[in-house]
């Protein structure tokens, strides 16, 4: 590895202080770091000279002349040369199975406009046999430079994607997982192409919709619950396809900077393949998991058995993820008031709250966390409501619940403060402001954007902190643009000077927090990660720059040098490019 390479080490300085007098030697590090800005978390001491560790722990933060104490003759020593390091950087909110299977599938969430998703399509069918599924995920048509001629709704219909796709059934995931994209090869084995008259009710779908054109027609669009119609005909995946996209999310973890992941939403196979990889030494990232509200059965089960928090930190299970609306960018998202470019269009009410009321007195009896993904202003007021109940209901189980909303996007500015006053923690993806507030504007107008819409800086203020993250594969997993949108409330293209509504802007110690102590507050881990503080675990992010005090044009440029986990090197963008 070249990190212990002559040219990485300044023979100066470990001559002078590491054959120092400098006190009685104690415990020896594995691992020793200094030689670059270190920024802790830790309201103690918020800047150290040098981190050493001892297998997977922190063994000391301090003075780099106190370091010394801690070199033995088997300790690694890693110069920064200049580098900044922080706390292994944490997902607040992201889809893990979905990181890796973007990598394996068509990844769409670059593309630019419908011709480009009917190209890559086009391209996959060259090299699948007649009949095979072709699956995909990220377009969002309102990111497209230009759009069709023929859209329903705000949408491309499906016929130019039938035409270069006529023997192989196509499913292609909005960005967003709340709609889809199929074309008539999929949607003649969902039975959905032709329907006699009488049968038109199979479009009909409760939390969901089947859009179609003026002569009834389905135009391809399947909003919310309604892709549920095509998705039960997609054939199952393997075990060994499975495996290969956990080790690719993994690796794709590793070269963000990414030591922890909370894991929106997984069922059963899932949580028994992350059993398998964490059994075969596999689990390199720590998995903090959320059990999708969709199974309820596989709910009663862990009722039942109570939380798992994993002794090696590896593979906790203690909370629930409820969905309960949609998104923006489909118009599903729950409103109070109709959409400003849909009238009389309110979005959709996904889960029943009797549910997510149930879930709740249901958690704080068998002491789970219960999540429940809210974007609209509606769903983020009903939820609240229905966790309120339940507090009021159980006011002696309620002490350090730490539910949730993910997302919490869109607010009623009556509804802010109830976070803090609730202890309902908001987790929201900075870099959802960043790629959607050019265009949620014409979903909701002036009026509610400025005063309800990514409102980081007054939940904040208000007393709550806030879980930071990207949501991939809606967006790419890279933490840094996460962290710009957060601090510059400016598009990835640097739009427009002086960011939208600035009042709300992040400072770059909330954004850090966001990404790492309070994100493991989130998960009830504050106490063994997101700070560098004696006796926590050992995860690291190394940058090439200071994200602290680079200017905030050069942020973008920010990159992963290394990543430390569990006080190993798993990571290291010298031995990537060679």
């Amino acid at each position: 590895m070249r990190l212990q390479n002559a040219s990485f080490w300044s023979l100066t300085i470990l001559l002078l202080v590491f054959t120092s007098c400098g006190g009685p030697k104690k415990e020896a590090a594995t691992l020793l770091i200094f030689g670059g800005p270190i920024y802790t978390v830790d309201s103690l001491q918020t800047n150290v000279e040098a981190v050493a560790t001892k297998d997977n722990k922190i063994l000391f933060a301090g003075s780099l002349e106190d370091a010394q104490n801690y070199k033995g003759d088997q300790t690694q020593l890693i110069d920064l040369e200049g580098k900044t390091m922080t706390p292994g950087l944490i997902e607040g909110h992201g889809h893990f199975m979905g990181l890796g299977y973007n990598e394996l599938n068509l990844d769409l969430i670059n593309t630019t406009s419908y011709q480009e998703i009917i190209d890559a399509v086009a391209a996959a069918v060259e090299k699948a046999e007649p009949g095979e599924w072709i699956t995909g995920r990220g377009w969002h048509q309102s990111k497209w430079t230009e759009m069709p001629s023929d859209t329903v709704n705000g949408f491309q219909t499906h016929y130019r994607l039938s035409e270069v796709s006529p023997d192989n059934p196509v499913y292609l995931r909005h960005a967003s997982g709340h709609a889809g994209f199929a074309n008539a090869a999929a949607m003649d084995i969902a039975g959905l192409q032709i329907l006699p008259k009488e049968g038109i009710n199979q479009f009909e779908v409760e939390g969901g919709e089947v859009m179609r054109d003026e002569f009834g027609r389905p135009t391809g669009i399947f909003n919310e619950r309604a892709q549920g119609l095509i998705t039960k005909h997609i054939p199952e995946t393997t075990p060994e396809k499975d495996a290969k996209a956990f080790e690719m999310a993994i690796a794709a973890c590793h070269r963000n900077g990414i030591t922890g992941f909370h894991d929106a939403g997984i069922g059963r196979e899932t949580i028994a393949l992350y059993e398998k990889m964490k059994t075969e030494g596999k689990m390199k990232a720590r998995l903090y998991v959320m059990l999708t509200g969709w199974d309820k059965e596989l709910l009663n089960e862990w009722f039942e058995r109570g939380p798992f928090v994993d002794p090696d930190h590896l593979l906790t299970i203690r909370s629930v993820k409820l969905n309960c609306d949609g998104a923006l960018g489909s118009r599903g998202a729950w409103l109070l008031e109709s959409y400003t470019d849909r009238p009389g269009h309110f979005g959709h009410e996904t889960l029943p709250m009797e549910f997510v009321e149930e879930t709740s007195l249901n958690g704080l009896q068998f002491g789970f966390q219960v999540c429940s993904h809210a974007i609209g202003d509606r769903a983020n007021r009903e939820i609240l409501d229905r966790y309120e109940l339940a507090f009021d209901e159980l006011p002696e189980l309620k002490a350090d619940h730490r539910f949730r909303i993910e997302h919490a996007q869109h607010l009623h500015p009556d509804d802010i403060p109830r976070f803090a006053e609730l202890g309902v923690i908001p987790a929201m993806q900075a870099v959802h402001m960043s790629s959607d507030r050019p265009w949620a504007i014409d979903r909701l107008g002036e009026e509610r954007i400025k005063n309800g819409a990514y409102m980081w800086q007054a939940l904040l203020q208000s007393g709550i902190p806030i879980v930071n993250g990207t949501d991939v594969p809606v967006e790419p997993l890279n933490p840094i643009a996460s962290l710009y949108a957060s601090v510059s409330r400016k598009t990835l293209k640097g739009t427009p000077e002086g960011g939208y509504e600035p009042e709300q802007k992040m400072t770059r110690e909330q954004a850090l927090r966001s990404y790492t102590l309070d994100a493991a507050y989130g998960a009830f881990e504050e106490d063994i990660k997101g700070s560098i503080t004696v006796g926590k675990l050992a995860d690291f992010t190394i940058y090439n720059q200071d994200i602290m005090t680079v200017s905030e044009e050069d942020f973008l440029n920010t990159e992963i040098a290394i990543t430390i986990f569990d006080g190993k090197v798993v990571y290291s963008v010298e031995e990537e490019i060679q």
